[in-house]
């Protein structure tokens, strides 16, 4: 393993065994995931409780299309939330806690998941309105208009998030390391990255995790860094993070993730129209728009992003692993690039070497192992 001049850092075997644990458990919470939302799906509509539902509501006097589609949504909605609640307390505060990866109490969390309910009505309800509304204005063409839509919003949403959404959960103040700060402005220059500053984001409220992002776009754009991250990393290795995360920047990923979401967000909602098709008039709806048609929809997307899941996995791999790269390169510091990369192994209990197909299907970032390779590379390649 590499080591540096100030630590011998290594990959901890026991942590290591326990995260493969960890990691296994989280994969099998996954698949009873899928499993239970595609169980409940299906069976809404199989059993007639959709148009069920629908009929419930017309008869209450909801007859109007619009406080049709937020009544039944927002049931829907609801009901989902509590049938998953088990799994969600299970994966989400118990699991965490078990592995020393939580710090945070149980009213915590629940009032973070409350948050999270209220953000998903409110911001959800109208999305479902505009996609309702579409769908029964341009029954054939509606999927595209409805990509265009989300497109937006999607940048809308992004471009807001560090002053609106991100302080509802987080808190972030200015870095109150002046010397860091101004290591990592003059690296956001070198890579041509405009940000409005450098900030402290209070992560251990909630996770003993590591991690540093760039948030936000334009004149909102900053880059923040865990508070856990500052612990035992040198100044080296987090400014070979957040270099990993310019490079994103230098490589215009941003704009291509845009290009390939747009692609993938209209072939999927091109398969919910072809469901809807297929399914109005097997299931006896009364139309495209009819909103307890719902299931169809939920069930193509849910398909598309399961089949595509490799596809855009494998993309981002390669890009992250571009971004590995540059900040190797930026920083001339291959070895405190590793040594972050081990250190974040160790403490957020990343399985540094999982099974192969694991990787194929799952995830977005290169292995750990991998990207400490990758560095080690560059070392002997310079010595």
């Amino acid at each position: 393993m590499v080591e540096s001049e100030k630590h011998d850092v290594t990959l901890n075997p026991e942590r290591q065994e326990v995260a493969r644990r960890y990691a296994r458990q989280n994969r099998q919470l996954l698949v009873v995931d899928l499993g239970i939302s595609a169980a409940l799906v299906l069976a809404f509509l199989l059993s007639g409780a959709s148009r069920l539902l629908e009929a419930l509501l017309v008869g209450w006097g909801l007859s109007s299309p619009w406080i049709l589609v937020a009544a039944y949504i927002g049931l829907v909605f609801v009901a989902y939330t509590l049938l998953l609640m088990p799994l969600s307390y299970y994966s989400g505060f118990v699991l965490p806690h078990r592995y020393g990866l939580s710090t945070q109490t149980l009213s915590g969390w629940l009032t973070d998941e409350a948050k999270s309910f209220g953000l998903g009505v409110v911001l959800g309800l109208p999305v479902a309105e505009v996609v309702y509304w579409l769908l029964r204005t341009y029954p054939d063409t509606w999927w595209l208009w409805a990509s265009a839509f989300l497109l937006v919003l999607n940048v809308i949403v992004g471009y807001l998030a560090p002053v609106l959404l991100l302080p509802l959960f987080y808190k972030l103040t200015p870095l109150d390391n002046p010397d860091l700060a101004e290591r990592i402005r003059r690296l956001a220059e070198r890579a041509g990255a405009r940000i409005v500053g450098v900030y402290s984001i209070d992560m251990s409220r909630r996770t003993t995790a590591a991690n540093a992002m760039i948030i936000g776009l334009g004149n909102t754009r900053r880059i923040a860094l865990g508070d856990t991250l500052r612990g035992d990393y040198s100044p080296e290795e987090v400014e070979t993070i957040v270099a990993h995360e310019l490079g994103h920047q230098v490589h215009h990923d941003l704009e291509l993730q845009v290009i390939l979401s747009v692609v993938t967000l209209t072939a999927s909602l091109y398969l919910a129209h072809l469901f809807l098709r297929w399914g109005v008039a097997l299931f006896g709806f009364q139309g495209p728009g009819d909103v307890a048609a719902l299931p169809l929809v939920l069930i193509a997307t849910g398909l598309f992003s399961l089949v595509i899941m490799p596809v855009t996995n494998g993309y981002s791999r390669w890009r992250e692993s571009m971004a590995d790269r540059y900040a190797i390169r930026v920083t001339g510091n291959a070895t405190a690039f590793a040594q972050a990369m081990v250190r974040l192994a160790n403490q957020n209990l990343s399985d540094a070497n999982p099974p192969r197909w694991v990787v194929w299907l799952l995830y977005s970032h290169p292995p750990i192992a991998e990207r400490v390779r990758q560095a080690e590379l560059t070392v002997y390649s310079q010595g």
